[in-house]
């Protein structure tokens, strides 16, 4: 019969236990500082970096601009220990500089392509103008 009493008390204390023992581990893990976002910081800073050397400032200069001041509010968060907020503008700084390029791109290759338009035009010209004249 003492031993049914102990084995009672047990059972009932248990789910006590594990209770305290999770919430223990959960505010462990909420109580701790998440990590300066380093790697989004260096990926901004890379994706600005070709960006600018892809001359995107003759561009895209808007979303260059942007680029550029939310990786300043990720360096400012940072050095107010407010991590997430860093992340999260380190991330929006890379896919501005990325917007940038991809812009920039697309203007180059516009602008080729218009070229060579004018080129393909400038020959039709110069064929019809030696065709008609061979007549």
């Amino acid at each position: 019969m003492i031993r049914s009493i102990n084995h009672e008390k047990s059972r009932s204390v248990a789910p006590y236990l594990t209770a305290f023992v999770i919430s223990s581990v959960l505010l462990a893990g909420c109580s701790s500082q998440p990590e300066a976002p380093d790697q989004a910081l260096q990926a901004a800073e890379l994706a600005i970096a070709t960006a600018e050397q892809a001359r995107v400032a003759d561009y895209a200069s808007p979303e260059l601009g942007e680029a550029r001041d939310k990786l300043t509010s990720a360096r400012a968060a940072v050095a107010k220990e407010d991590m997430v907020a860093a992340a999260r503008f380190a991330e929006q700084a890379q896919v501005d500089a990325e917007l940038a390029t991809a812009k920039a791109e697309a203007a180059k290759a516009t602008a080729v392509n218009d070229e060579l338009g004018k080129n393909v035009d400038t020959l039709q010209q110069e064929l019809q103008r030696k065709s008609g004249g061979a007549q």
